[in-house]
Parts: structure tokens; sequence; C-alpha cells
């Protein structure tokens, strides 16, 4: 069986669309690729209510204690006005040896060099002591109801209990390889709600307005930072997103006006602490005097950080192997699918340059996808040459 080649898998991968959450036409090439190298796949939809059904990929190979599982996502986001694209998003274009197409980034791409490192490693070693499969959602980029999280469970439900990790997202900032992710921040939004009394506008004094009420509580709530940060995390972040009052007219003072906040958080909170937090600041703001309450929005997420110092160290290594210089470990940036798998088991990210994802026309360099199959094969054979 010959090497499967980057560069044409993840062409073949962007021709498929598979705007979330209809990932069914990247699987069926993804499958198409891995079968041949020996993998067992297994397609699972999982379901939920008030949300779309979800097409998930399992493939495995191998035997033993150790199991490492590369992860990802073939989902997309739409690719807005095909008209302002240079070439069709889902053409998989070559151009300057650039691969133009929505996902050729994030994260196609890095898919692609997936299932080539791993092509290149079996046909050198055969046999090898232990296991290895990809955990692949098209619900990364959607809801993420029906994605990672019950994949994994699904898996463990079968036996599969995972030693290690790797999320292919597009992690390096300037180069490939340049910046290692052994953690997140956790990810907390709410909306702030003040109440008043709705009135004229030409008569102040029988209203009370929600709007100036909001604007206290805000100042309270942002006036001091969180924290300075720690020793493996940026400091924490809390950023009003979205102010509303629903109210289209002039004459019309707001009784209700509502702020939208999300708070990227790192070790020195959990989600129960931060809100208490949110809850004390906004307390003292309104020193009895204003009425407001609190409601939580998307699923928060707490943040986490990879302490698995075998795991890191043939990353970094293999980084360094290929590219000449050791990787930056990362806690930045948002949050990912990471977030699941760090409850089944150690688990650190390392992707492509992230500099064109979700854009019109993102486009990966071809040379960059070799040297990511290369950093991926190192990776492969540093971990499990420690399972002889």
């Amino acid at each position: 069986m010959s090497a499967v080649d980057p560069v044409q898998l993840a062409r073949d991968l962007i021709r498929a669309p598979s705007v979330t959450p209809e990932a069914a036409p990247a699987l069926d090439v993804l499958e198409a690729a891995l079968k041949p190298l020996g993998f067992s796949v297994d397609r699972p939809v999982f379901s939920d209510v008030d949300t779309p059904d979800v097409e998930n990929l399992f493939a495995v190979i191998g035997e033993g204690d150790y199991h490492l599982t590369f992860a990802g996502h073939v989902d997309v986001v739409p690719p807005g006005e095909e008209a302002a694209w240079r070439h069709p998003p889902f053409s998989g274009a070559i151009d300057e040896n650039l691969i133009y197409g929505r996902g050729a980034v994030d994260m196609k791409g890095a898919i692609a060099a997936m299932v080539a490192a791993f092509s290149r490693f079996s046909a050198r070693r055969g046999d090898f002591s232990g296991r290895f499969s990809f955990l692949i959602t098209g619900d990364e980029e959607g809801p993420g109801i029906n994605g990672t999280a019950k994949l994994l469970d699904w898996a463990k439900a079968r036996g599969h209990d995972f030693s290690g990790a790797l999320v292919g997202e597009p992690t390096s900032a300037d180069w490939v390889g340049d910046q290692v992710k052994i953690g997140r921040r956790g990810s907390y939004s709410a909306t702030i709600v003040a109440h008043g009394r709705q009135g004229h506008a030409a008569y102040p004094h029988l209203a009370e307005n929600a709007v100036m009420r909001l604007m206290t509580l805000l100042q309270g709530l942002t006036a001091t930072p969180l924290d300075e940060g720690s020793a493996h995390f940026e400091p924490s972040t809390l950023e009003v997103v979205d102010v509303a009052t629903g109210n289209s007219a002039w004459n019309v003072i707001p009784g209700e006006a509502r702020a939208r906040f999300n708070s990227r958080f790192n070790d020195c909170w959990t989600r129960t602490s931060l809100r208490a937090e949110v809850e004390r600041r906004l307390s003292e703001a309104a020193k009895g005097e204003i009425q407001w309450s609190l409601e939580e929005g998307q699923p928060p997420s707490d943040s986490f950080l990879a302490r698995d110092e075998a795991l890191i160290g043939s990353l970094s290594g293999a980084v360094s192997a290929i590219v000449g210089s050791r990787p930056r470990l990362s806690t930045g940036g948002g949050t990912s699918d990471a977030r699941f798998i760090k409850d089944h088991c150690p688990v650190v990210e390392l992707g492509l340059v992230g500099s064109t994802m979700h854009q019109t026309d993102e486009r990966v360099p071809a040379a960059d996808l070799e040297e990511l199959t290369r950093i991926y094969e190192a990776f492969l054979d540093s971990i499990f040459a420690r399972t002889k």
C-alpha cells in the first residue's frame, strides 16, 4: 500500500462540501482513505432535541494498552459570498503552491496530514505496540452537542480507553510548529438584565431608566481586572459583547436593558467561582438600589492544563526534530473540542498556521502540509517507541 499524499487528500476533503452539520461527504472521503490502511471504521450518528443529527467517525487499528488518538473535525463554516473567492471555495484549487478552499486550514488540511503521517509510519514500522485511532466529528463548528463529547462516550462504552490525544486545530502562529497548545482557558457567558420602569422621555421623573442602571452595573463589573494571570495562563478577560433594550422608539425610556458578556478565564477560577465573583461585583455596584438578574448563556467550560510530560515532550521533540526549534507551549486562544477530550485523557494540540481560517480565500501552502505530516510522523515514532 503506497503512502497517502497529504496534498491530494486535503484537496479531496475540500472538494467534499461539509458545512455543519452535513459532514457525510467528507467522512466518505476519509473512510475511503483509512480502510486500505487497515482501520476498522464506524460512523455513529448522534441526536438531541432542538439540534440537527450529526454523523461522526471513529477509526481504530492495533492492539495494546497504550491508545493514542488523533482528533479533529471535518465540518466547516459556510464560505460566505462565493463570488468573492479567488477560486471556488470547494474546488481545492492549487495556485502558486497554495491550496484554496473552505477547511484548508480549519481543519481538513491537518486531518490529511494526520492520515498521511500514519500511512508513512505504518509502512516503515508495520505492527506497533499499541492502539491508534481517529476521532473525527461533524459538529465542531456548530453547537458541539452531537459531536466529540458523545463520540468519546460512545467509544468508551465499547472498551476504548484513551491514553493520550492530539487535536489538529490550527494552533501555529507564524510557521508550522511554532506553538503547541497544552491547555485552554475556560469560557463563561451570561446576560446581565437591569430592571427599571418604562416611561416617556419627556417625563424622566416618572420613569427609571434601565440603560443608566445597566451602565452602573457594567462599570462595577469591569473596573478591576479579574486577575493577573498564573504560571501557565494569561490574565482572564471579561468582554461585553452586546447591549440591547429592544426599544426602537425615540420617546420611550426603556424599562429593561440587557448586556451580554463573555469571559475567558484561567486556572485562578472555576465556572462556579467566577459566577460568584460576577454576582459579588454586580451586587456591590447595585448598592441595593438597582434591581438586576443574571442569565447564563451558552454552556460554560472550565480551564484545563495537560500535565503529561511524556506526551508534551514527544510532540515538542517531534517539532524540534523537523523544524529545528522547540515550540512555544501555550494556553491562549479560544476553546476547542480538547475541552471534551481532557475528561478522558491528557490532550495536546498542534496544527497549521491559522491566519486564513474562516476567511474568504482560506488557503494553506502545500509545503506546510508536508511539514505538518513529517511532525505528526515523528510524534508517532516517539510515542510508540515508548510503548515497546
